[in-house]
């Protein structure tokens, strides 16, 4: 970081300084806080500080966004820093799974066995993870599971904005979106709520097949165990105790981890970014261990 940029931050003390997670001549990726926008867009009206140019001054350079987390999403962002290596990092997000469609469409045929089904499933598993992109996200949803592993393969309706997409056609089939998931800890409240005797959880690891928006947390809402803090597929009772007990509000959605081919020197790079302090605290009163 040259000298100039970091009196530029130092004057400014509320300016947020984000935690660089992996950084080379071709790319950085940072720790994003939920919360924090990617960029600017037509939402963000009221916001002062944006990713893209928190990193672009912490760094003295250009950056350029290669895929989007969600505002409320934590976790691994990257961007490249020339645009040759943006190109290259976009193609890897937008074809990260070649194989896995393949196995999906024999997943899929009517005419095959559930044991063959079984295997299939397993190995879009496998694709996945020695695919050129493989990102892995963890999640605190509201009950417990009831299986423990398995692909959740739900057709999604584009998820469109009222004026960033007024223009585009609200009639296009849903889209093919798959996404893989495995329970990592379960626990529960003995605390009344509802209909309910007590309060559960679960935290799932997933890996998203496919890309389309607001996937993970529409897939897991789809298995009726929405995400905690989704004001948009979420619980309205769960929520507000949720805030209430632990005495913070988000979505506890974090991208722990992005892993992939270099562009350049096609060595694997694997980034992760750690669980924050909020996400500790609830790990703590859950009695879970992380690896």
């Amino acid at each position: 970081m040259n000298i100039d940029n970091q009196a530029e931050i130092n004057e400014d003390p509320d300016k947020p300084v984000l935690t660089i997670l992996y950084q080379d001549e071709f790319m950085v990726a940072v720790d994003k806080p939920a919360g924090l926008f990617v960029h600017r867009s037509f939402m963000d009206r009221d916001e002062i500080y944006f990713a893209l140019q928190l990193v672009r001054d912490q760094i003295g350079q250009y950056v350029y966004p290669v895929h989007r987390l969600d505002r409320p999403t934590s976790g691994v962002l990257l961007f490249a820093l020339t645009k040759e290596v943006a190109t290259l990092l976009s193609e890897a997000f937008a074809n990260k799974s070649k194989q896995a469609d393949l196995l999906i469409t024999s997943l899929k045929a009517s005419d095959i066995s559930a044991e063959e089904k079984g295997r299939a499933a397993s190995d879009i598993e496998a694709a996945s993870q020695a695919s050129t992109m493989v990102k892995t996200y963890y999640a605190l949803v509201r009950g417990h599971l009831t299986v423990p592993e398995g692909l959740i393969d739900h057709p999604l309706k584009e998820k469109l904005d009222k004026l960033g997409d007024k223009n585009v056609s609200r009639d296009k089939p849903a889209q093919s979106a798959q996404s893989y998931y495995q329970i990592k800890q379960q626990a529960s409240l003995p605390i009344p709520l509802g209909k309910f005797d007590s309060v559960r959880y679960s935290l799932v690891e997933v890996r998203p097949v496919t890309g389309r928006r607001h996937q993970i947390r529409r897939h897991l809402a789809h298995l009726r165990t929405p995400i905690i803090g989704d004001i948009n597929y979420g619980d309205n009772k769960q929520n507000p105790f949720f805030n209430q007990h632990f005495g913070f509000k988000r979505l506890m959605l974090h991208a722990q981890s992005l892993a992939f081919d270099h562009p350049i020197t096609h060595e694997r790079i694997n980034i992760v970014a750690p669980f924050d302090e909020q996400w500790q605290q609830v790990f703590t009163e859950l009695d879970w261990s992380i690896d």
